[in-house]
């Protein structure tokens, strides 16, 4: 429960944390079966699903900020980026007919149909 001052980068799904004085990243935090919680004003959480006791808090300058970095990470995850891509590829293909994905290849995966569960 020590408060210490990172600097943080969101990269596709991973939050890289970095100390104030250093450019290489000290660690970073994989955004997939986790849970992005504003706390308080200022403050918001991630804690993961397979392991609730680890748990980390963000403080930022102000709760516009800490309300803009809580829409962006709950956005990062691959399962969100799945779904976003199903519902958009069904939009275009009821405007147009067509399935978008045909033309790579890619349009009978099961990773990309609607309902599909990974293993």
């Amino acid at each position: 429960a020590v408060l210490k001052k990172r600097l943080v980068k969101l990269v596709v799904n991973f939050l890289f944390y970095f100390r104030t004085d250093e450019a290489e990243p000290i660690g970073a935090l994989l955004l997939e079966h986790c849970r992005i919680t504003k706390e308080e004003e200022n403050v918001f959480s991630i804690s993961f699903f397979e392991e609730p006791e680890r748990k980390y808090c963000f403080e930022c300058a102000t709760e516009e900020q800490c309300q803009e970095w809580v829409e962006a990470l709950k956005r990062a995850s691959y399962e969100f980026l799945r779904r976003s891509l199903i519902f958009y590829r069904n939009e275009i293909q009821k405007m147009t007919g067509k399935d978008p994905l045909e033309q790579y290849g890619i349009s009978e995966e099961a990773r990309f149909q609607l309902g599909a569960h990974r293993p």
